[in-house]
């Protein structure tokens, strides 16, 4: 019966969606260039050119690629107005909602392609968080809105896309590194929250776990997952999403201004934000700052790579912990924690991840030099632009559900507790990054 379960609702799950979605889109491409035809493609993908005070070069832009924006609209409005009817969705909310989201993401990608917010370190990203906060702390959104404000579902299709623009030969040579960098920073952060929670501050166990997952895997996916193992109550669940979230929308800013003050290299400066941050939308975000796809890069094998795995093995053993000792139930009852839990929990999109990274790798080792080179350019050029929209969606996604009036309400013990892993996490991040392992990082091109 579980096993029917299973295969009746894989499909109302986002990460298979994102799988579907990403590896689709690059198959379909690869496909195309192949019979020759990879021209639709590269039209959808838009790259808006800088331009200083002349708005002619900006408006002559957009007035000469109005097809291709239409055909990038297009082309995700179906995908993810379809794949939200089958989450259960109402799809006249969720285009409405996306095409809104949509024409906000063409106006702060035309804004942070500005010099001068540039120089004042507001480009794309940054910029759409800001102005998703400012439109959210000032206006009442409309419930229908909501459905199309689908941050992990937009940030799990870009790392699937991700994964296409990143060879696989480097995800073998960094996996180890990265998972040692990750169990060292995952350890000693989950037990510093988890001490300030329990020990410090007196909150509930389960409590304490909630937050020390959120603050030392990979965020709110990991405070639901932890949540669920332990079976924390909705409010602490609830609570400690809010926490994610103020210290990642933090983490966004502060993590590139230190990297940059201190004169970081792009490799070493992500991998630090990829220790550091709280969630993959928001650390997209702060590696995307610093304007250097190397950046990008160590972020992803950081915490995609790194952290984001971990979360079904500490599911199944805050699970355990949970029946054993915070609950006061026997260790045969324990016992009956399946291993299952761990494939369970483990995010998906990971998968599509590696998938994709393996595919492409293969194709470019199959192919000449020269076609090599045609398809990097015809396929996997196209493929970075569109991700780089996904994670505008995100990150515009992101501003437009924080409201700063609702993350005061939970009191200032969580979050006095979170701030003590905060402050061993950073600069343990930096040591690691920067310090220990700075070689590795600077080696990733």
């Amino acid at each position: 019966m579980a096993t029917r379960t299973t295969i009746d609702t894989w499909y109302r799950k986002e990460d298979y969606w994102a799988i579907i979605i990403a590896l689709g889109l690059i198959l379909v491409s690869t496909i195309a260039f192949f019979n020759g035809s990879a021209k639709l493609l590269a039209a959808m993908a838009i790259n808006v050119p800088g331009w200083s005070a002349d708005f002619s070069k900006i408006s002559g832009f957009l007035a000469g690629n109005w097809l291709g924006i239409a055909y990038l609209f297009g082309f995700f409005a179906v995908v993810f107005t379809g794949a939200g009817r089958i989450l259960g969705y109402r799809s006249s909310d969720y285009l409405a909602s996306f095409s809104v989201l949509f024409i906000l993401s063409v106006v702060v990608t035309v804004l942070g392609s500005n010099q001068v917010l540039k120089d004042w370190q507001l480009e794309t990203p940054l910029l759409a968080l800001l102005v998703g906060m400012i439109i959210s702390n000032t206006v009442k959104l409309p419930a229908w809105f909501q459905s199309g404000l689908r941050t992990e579902f937009y940030v799990k299709t870009g790392i699937v896309l991700m994964g296409a623009t990143l060879p696989f030969t480097v995800i073998l040579q960094a996996g180890p590194l990265a998972i040692l960098q990750a169990t060292i920073v995952a350890g000693i952060t989950f037990a510093s929250i988890y001490f300030a929670s329990t020990r410090l501050f007196g909150l509930d166990p389960r409590f304490g776990a909630t937050l020390a997952a959120g603050g030392s895997i990979c965020g709110v996916s990991a405070s639901i997952a932890i949540g669920g193992a332990c079976r924390a109550e909705k409010e602490h669940v609830s609570v400690s999403i809010s926490m994610v979230i103020i210290w990642a929308v933090a983490m966004i800013f502060l993590l590139p201004f230190l990297a940059k003050s201190l004169g970081l290299a792009p490799g070493p400066a992500g991998a630090w934000i990829g220790t550091s941050e709280f969630a993959d939308a928001a650390g997209f975000a702060a590696a995307e700052a610093m304007a250097d796809e190397r950046a990008v890069k160590t972020f992803t094998l950081m915490k995609v790579v790194g952290r984001d795995m971990f979360v079904g093995i500490w599911a199944l053993m805050v699970a355990f912990l949970s029946v054993t000792r915070w609950e006061n139930k026997t260790v045969e009852e324990a016992s009956r924690v399946s291993a299952g839990e761990i494939w369970r929990r483990f995010p998906k999109f990971i998968i599509g991840f590696f998938a994709a990274s393996v595919f492409t790798t293969l194709v470019i080792a199959y192919l000449d030099p020269k076609l090599g080179t045609a398809f990097s350019k015809e396929v996997i050029g196209p493929v970075k632009s569109l991700r780089g929209w996904t994670f505008t969606w995100a990150f515009l996604c992101i501003g437009l559900t924080t409201r700063l009036k609702d993350l005061t309400s939970f009191g200032w013990k969580p979050l006095a507790a979170f701030a003590a892993g905060v402050a061993i996490n950073v600069p343990l991040g930096y040591l690691l990054s920067n310090v220990l392992f700075v070689e590795y990082w600077l080696g990733v091109k």
